[in-house]
């Protein structure tokens, strides 16, 4: 056997998927296997394989074994001369594997090799080439230095910015996301550290590689898709903490030598300073919104009552007490926060549309609770009108000048996206189709076809030889790949052309999962949806989860009435308690229904969609159950929690058991 890839999965079954049947379109002239290392997945990737991909060598484990672990698995198994370890989240040429396995062979010093790497928006990803990250390396690096400098033959070594990423170059490091390796060549070094359990393994094989006198060489003539980049993953809390333990085990293990003790203890420390750093910008971004709305509120709220009391109503002799400014404007301040948290202006993707109906939503709450408050506090509805009219404007302007300086602002808009379908005429009426199915709303234009055969279909708007003209004319902005009818070759070529605001996706053949990226400005950031679940929206789960409290607050309080119509009373009480604490919700999937279904998970409900249907036992079946529990998470709205509890308050100790 010439090739064995190697592929360690964990939960992305959409994205196998897609890296699968790119690996299987490969065209060689020599013999290759696959392995697919499972670390326990739970999102049916095992049940995906067997049905679809049965040609694969399949290991499945029953704990999370981390990715040296996964591969090393495969590895032992494999006779074959080379070993390409290939993550999930990626999509590789037909002509790939035959490239790389020619140059190695051509190359006997070689001892392992790596590619040109694009995020799922066509931006080369700095990680395809690494210097090691020595004391003065990762300095520049974590000083941001590099940034700074990024073509600098000094400052910026880590990701070698100075060397040109379309020439092949002898580098220090190569990623773990396609890293080709020479089976020989790791008998002699050893496999993969097995102490690093992600991040960082790739460092230091090709750290042993470069030690036992084998190059490590970057390849830029077969590149790929690789979804999930590094750059993408720094932001998440995880990605810091296992990561800079992966290089401070790299420290110990290689720099921890006679006279390089203090580099060690240098670095150790810079490493924890930088993960501080990162933590610290990570809950910045996560709060630093709601900081700024405090500071605008109170300050407009302040200069409002001046302006009241000194201008508007000095003729009436109005003096403001200091209750205004010590009750009034926490509990004002108060309500327009909370109410915006719970609309989810706080989330990432949240509309300027958004915070106007959040905050008059709040003013109108703080209108109503005005006329309960004693004389001496009712100082004047204009402040309230005027400090929502202001502080929301001057909201939205800072918004709109961050994103801005993003090069994000329509972002903040309702912009319908223009959406084009690259693929034949029988599969873009497919996908169209499912895009309508699950509720997506974009403005189909129409599709380009991979050749003229389909031209004089209805909504074809052009052929791929003019794919580029054909987005720029028509101001497209969002383009979903039919793999069944592009080759990976065509659709790696035409996602690194454009460099305009463009979101690319593809759709696997026979599949109905769609992968992508959001946006180049957040590049290789991770869309997934086979489904348009809305129940996975934040704010409709943190609204879902402020809605279980208050019931469960309402029903203690109603307990000494609600507890005679109960059919189990007990089971009445406990339920107000675990709902309260959040390990049950009052409104959830009902039981009876199929247990692997691909929904998103909820806590175990006391109720379920299924009260709201006065039906017989013997009517409902397992399918009925199931579309019942598809549409609740599909279309969920909060609406459909107070009706399902309106409808079934005689249920609360435990909904009607079906048989």
């Amino acid at each position: 056997m010439k090739l064995s890839v190697v592929i360690v999965n964990y939960n992305v079954k959409h994205f196998l998927f897609q890296a699968l049947t790119s690996v299987f379109k490969s065209v060689t002239n020599f013999d290759y296997e696959v392995f697919v290392v499972d670390n326990a997945s739970s999102d049916g990737s095992i049940e995906m394989i067997a049905q679809h991909f049965p040609q694969v060598e399949l290991i499945a484990s029953t704990e999370n074994l981390g990715f040296s672990k996964g591969n090393n698995l495969a590895i032992r198994k494999s006779n074959a001369t080379y070993i390409l370890l290939l993550n999930p989240d990626t999509i590789v040429r037909e002509d790939t594997f035959q490239q790389v396995v020619d140059f190695m062979d051509k190359h006997a010093d070689a001892g392992a090799l790596g590619v040109k790497m694009f995020d799922g928006q066509g931006i080369f990803l700095p990680e395809s080439k690494r210097g090691f990250p020595t004391p003065k390396v990762a300095f520049f690096k974590m000083s941001g230095l590099s940034r700074i400098f990024p073509k600098s033959k000094i400052f910026n070594q880590y990701h070698l910015g100075y060397l040109d990423k379309d020439e092949v170059h002898e580098v220090d490091v190569l990623s773990g996301a396609f890293m080709l390796l020479r089976k020989s060549v790791l008998d002699k070094v050893g496999l993969l550290d097995e102490d690093y359990f992600m991040y960082g393994e790739d460092i230091d094989l090709s750290y042993r590689i470069q030690k036992a006198g084998y190059k490590n060489y970057y390849y830029p003539h077969a590149p790929i898709i690789h979804f999930k980049g590094e750059s993408t993953k720094k932001g998440s809390l995880n990605y810091v903490k296992i990561f800079y333990k992966a290089m401070i085990i790299f420290a110990q293990k290689h720099l921890q030598r006679r006279g390089k003790t203090g580099y060690v203890l240098l670095l150790t420390i810079a490493i924890y300073f930088r993960a501080a750093l990162a933590l610290f910008n990570r809950a910045s971004a996560i709060i630093g919104k709601q900081i700024a709305d405090i500071t605008l509120l109170i300050s407009t709220f302040i200069g409002i009552s001046w302006v009241w009391e000194h201008w508007v109503r000095q003729a009436d002799n109005l003096k403001l007490i200091n209750q205004h400014y010590l009750v009034n404007l926490p509990i004002y301040v108060s309500i327009w926060l909370f109410i915006n948290y719970l609309s989810g202006i706080y989330e990432k993707n949240s509309k300027l549309f958004h915070l106007w109906i959040s905050m008059l939503i709040g003013t109108a709450l703080i209108g109503t609770l005005y006329g309960f408050f004693p004389n001496n506090l009712r100082t004047s509805r204009g402040i309230i009108l005027l400090t929502f009219l202001i502080a929301t404007s001057l909201m939205a302007i800072y918004r709109l000048i961050l994103a801005w300086a993003k090069g994000s602002y329509k972002q903040l808009f309702y912009n319908i996206q223009k959406m084009a379908i690259v693929g034949s005429y029988s599969e873009s009426k497919r996908v169209n189709e499912l895009l309508n199915e699950i509720g997506i709303k974009r403005n189909y234009l129409g599709f380009i076809s991979p050749n003229s055969q389909d031209f004089s279909q209805p909504l074809c708007i052009g052929t791929l030889k003019d794919f580029k003209n054909i987005i720029d004319s028509n101001d497209i902005n969002e383009v979903i790949f039919c793999a069944k009818d592009i080759s990976s070759s065509e659709m790696i070529k035409q996602i690194t052309s454009l460099r305009n605001e463009v979101q690319f996706k593809m759709i696997a053949p026979q599949s109905e999962a769609i992968i992508g990226s959001h946006s180049k400005s957040s590049p290789g950031e991770l869309l997934t949806y086979d489904i348009g679940f809305k129940i996975n929206k934040t704010y409709l789960r943190r609204l879902k989860r402020f809605s279980d409290f208050s019931f469960s607050l309402l029903f203690l309080t109603l307990s000494p009435i609600l507890i005679w119509i109960q059919k189990s009373k007990l089971c009445f009480i406990k339920n107000i308690f675990s709902t309260l604490i959040g390990k049950t919700t009052w409104v959830a999937y009902d039981k009876n229904g199929s247990p692997n279904m691909n929904i998103p998970k909820l806590p175990t409900g006391i109720l379920s969609p299924i009260n709201n249907f006065f039906i017989q036992d013997e009517q409902l079946n397992t399918e009925f159950i199931d579309r019942q529990n598809y549409l609740y998470a599909k279309d969920y709205h909060i609406i459909t929690d107070l009706q399902t509890i309106f409808n079934s308050l005689n249920k609360l100790g435990g909904g009607k058991k079906i048989k």
